[in-house]
């Protein structure tokens, strides 16, 4: 489905119309909007949980709307009206992933061992990666207050590595872990919106918390927290050692057990000595780098330019997510060509950045 950004009164009026379906009227058109607008962002953030992918998820949250708008005249007084929508969400996230050649989306060191091996520069493109998600896009979707019927928190469950793990899920398995662990809807509103009876619902949920546990052991992610003062610091030591080409300094700033990984190449690495070896070779290729700080999945993130000689222009290089532990980096994922491109665009950045923006760029940007 070709995406549009328009309300979604204006994209069910110009897409094809189901058939044997009357049109709302004007007046529903707006009692719809005012309804269905305030849940955009937690939809999209839910198809993202599920599909492991932000544009899919734009797309899905486009066609939610768009079946919840020419639906909308026979549903009105039937119930919860965000419970509809996720159930239109949801269904229509499972019926992609249906659809889909593999339903899972993936991080190299989820399909590999770490090698020592240099990368060929050839990417997996027959994989389908797991892609990040503007932190700018989660106001408003992410409650900081817990919910006591969920057991993850809104922020432990948006980190890349969560989404990582819970891509691993049966699909069913992950739609009723987000609903009930999630979202803290109880098992028997999890049967009412996809279908089948209580036990069922709750033997799913059993399968993929004992799925997720072997992924965490504790019982829990590591919360991301708010980068306090040492965080803060490592955030700025870590821009100046792209920026200097300061392999020292960079490596200085790595949990001994570090992990890096780039999707779209296969290729990851493990431990301070091997992500050492990778970056001394490739570090050589390139004339420097420009870093502006971002946020992705609630972390710390940069977008990175590089540029092959002086007189070149800075160029996006990749997209890079950090996982603080302990005030050091536990790990580091660049999404890299040919993905950038387009994540550039979702996170709101240029493709080339001009000499005299970056320096702007970087006082009107937190590294948060």
């Amino acid at each position: 489905m070709k995406r549009n950004t328009g309300n979604p009164i204006s994209i069910a009026m110009t897409a094809a119309d189901p058939p044997h379906q009357a049109q709302p009227s004007n007046r529903s058109d707006r009692k719809f909007e005012r309804l269905a607008e305030p849940f955009r962002r937690e939809l999209k953030l839910h198809c993202y949980r599920m599909l492991g992918s932000l544009h899919e998820a734009e797309d899905l949250v486009q066609e939610t709307y768009l079946r919840a708008w020419s639906s909308f005249e026979r549903f009105e007084g039937r119930g919860s009206f965000r419970a509809w929508l996720y159930q239109i969400a949801t269904n229509a996230c499972l019926n992609a992933l249906a659809s889909r050649k593999s339903a899972q989306r993936w991080l190299p060191d989820q399909r590999a061992p770490a090698t020592a091996e240099m990368p060929n520069g050839t990417p997996a493109s027959d994989v389908a990666w797991l892609e990040p998600y503007p932190s700018s896009n989660l106001e408003g979707a992410v409650d900081d207050a817990p919910n006591p019927e969920a057991r993850f928190a809104s922020r432990e469950a948006v980190q890349l590595a969560f989404v990582a793990a819970i891509q691993q899920l049966p699909p069913r398995q992950r739609a009723v872990l987000l609903l009930c662990d999630v979202l803290g809807w109880a098992a028997a509103e999890a049967a009412t919106l996809l279908g089948g009876s209580i036990p069922s619902v709750n033997s799913a949920l059993q399968r993929a918390r004992e799925t997720l546990a072997k992924r965490y052991p504790n019982g829990q992610p590591v919360v991301a927290s708010q980068p306090n003062r040492a965080q803060k610091e490592l955030l700025g030591r870590y821009l100046r050692a792209w920026e200097e080409l300061d392999l020292d300094s960079f490596v200085a700033l790595l949990k001994e057990d570090a992990t890096y990984t780039m999707p779209p190449l296969p290729q990851w690495y493990a431990g301070r000595r091997a992500i050492r070896t990778f970056f001394e070779w490739a570090w050589k290729n390139y004339d420097g780098y420009r870093l502006v700080p971002t946020a992705a999945n609630g972390q710390p993130a940069f977008a990175a330019y590089s540029r092959l000689h002086a007189s070149a222009p800075w160029g996006a290089h990749s997209i890079q997510v950090l996982s603080i532990e302990h005030d050091m980096i536990a790990a580091l994922t660049l999404f890299v060509k040919p993905e950038s491109p387009r994540l550039f665009h979702a996170f709101g950045l240029p493709l080339i950045l001009p000499d005299d923006l970056g320096g702007e760029l970087r006082s009107t940007l937190h590294l948060a």
